[in-house]
């Protein structure tokens, strides 16, 4: 075979690769449960903060993958990931918080675009199905989490306690407090101690009740199960 039949037979290859991985919102999703199991069981800090850093970054890279943005904004995304990576890497070696804190910030905004791309995917595509669910919730997963880093951050830099009458605070307190308060659950056991983590706790209640009963509600109420399949086995048989 000759090397440009070759070439173009790789070329084949990694386009079709491309393809399976434009809306694979369950891997975002099956991503997203991963980091909040390891946010429940790891503190935000030492080589904890470096494992979480990983399993936050894949799920940025991962989630823009898979809402068709353009080949360059993701690499972009490979390595501010992996200077995230190497920022929290820094922190855990000299113990030092400001580098910890400059890692968060960066990954907070990360998902935040990220999450950003994959909800305008599911607002923009045509049909409703498995997939456009999947990465709604996925959205609304990741969203807990991304107020967990920013709960974390805001302890680290305010002189205070975060949470009233808790002065040493966890990992899962912060993750168990973000998503009771997305939920609006609202145990009462975990109180923000003063400002900004109310108002920051106050704007995660709106976005959550936003999103559930604005996009998820919507999306569930035009999904149509095997529809998918019904007009693929037509265009068979119309072949």
């Amino acid at each position: 075979m000759s090397e440009p039949a070759i070439g173009a037979r790789s070329r084949e290859r990694w386009l079709r690769r491309a393809e399976r991985a434009k809306d694979a919102f369950g891997l975002v999703l099956l991503l997203a449960l991963a980091t909040y199991v390891l946010a429940s069981l790891l503190d935000n800090r030492g080589w904890s903060a470096v494992i979480l850093t990983v399993a936050a970054g894949a799920t940025s890279v991962v989630a823009l993958t898979s809402s068709h943005v353009e080949v360059r904004f993701v690499r972009l995304a490979i390595w501010i990931s992996a200077l995230t990576v190497g920022l929290a890497a820094v922190a855990a070696i000299s113990g030092a918080h400001v580098w910890l804190n400059l890692a968060s910030a960066i990954q907070i905004s990360m998902l935040t675009l990220a999450m950003g791309a994959v909800l305008r995917r599911v607002v923009t595509t045509g049909d409703v199905g498995s997939r456009t669910i999947l990465g709604a919730i996925s959205v609304y997963i990741v969203l807990g989490i991304l107020f967990t880093f920013l709960y974390g951050l805001v302890a680290r830099i305010q002189g205070g306690p975060f949470f009233q009458g808790v002065p040493q605070p966890d990992g899962g307190d912060f993750l168990f407090f973000s998503y009771t308060t997305l939920t609006t659950t609202g145990y009462g056991n975990l109180v923000p101690g003063g400002q900004p983590g109310r108002m920051i706790a106050g704007l995660e209640m709106m976005l959550g009740q936003i999103f559930l009963v604005t996009l998820v509600a919507g999306l569930v109420s035009l999904w149509r199960p095997g529809q998918a399949l019904r007009r693929r086995q037509q265009k068979r048989a119309e072949a």
